[in-house]
């Protein structure tokens, strides 16, 4: 429910019912969240801007594209060495900044995972 409020863009946030919702990471399903008595569209939601690029981490702002770059380029490591610390030093806000509301630790691996193939 935390990161549900937080992702919600006002004036939504303020009508929401208290419910266990599952978010949707399909991109292109329009829902964000859903329960079993609401759905939540994607345009309600903070961190959905049509226009930008699908997002690897929300904390730290490291877009999808910019670390697949930076694994052609070979700064991967550095990047992903960053957001590790972060994390282990609990700093990094991912309830709350990921819609999921989850670590994107396990994103980074499957994009290194589909580069190497």
């Amino acid at each position: 429910m935390q990161t549900v409020l937080h992702q919600v863009r006002y004036p939504h946030n303020q009508q929401l019912a208290t419910d266990h919702y599952a978010f949707c990471a399909n991109a292109d399903c329009d829902i964000g969240y859903f329960s079993p008595s609401a759905t939540i569209s994607k345009a309600q939601l903070r961190a959905f801007q049509p226009a930008r690029q699908p997002m690897l981490c929300y904390c730290f702002d490291i877009s999808r594209a910019s670390y697949r770059r930076a694994l052609s380029d070979g700064t991967a490591e550095k990047i992903k060495a960053f957001v590790m610390e972060q994390t282990k030093q609990g700093l990094c806000a991912c309830t709350i900044r990921h819609p999921s509301g989850r670590c994107c630790l396990a994103d980074f691996r499957s994009i290194e995972h589909a580069h190497d193939h």
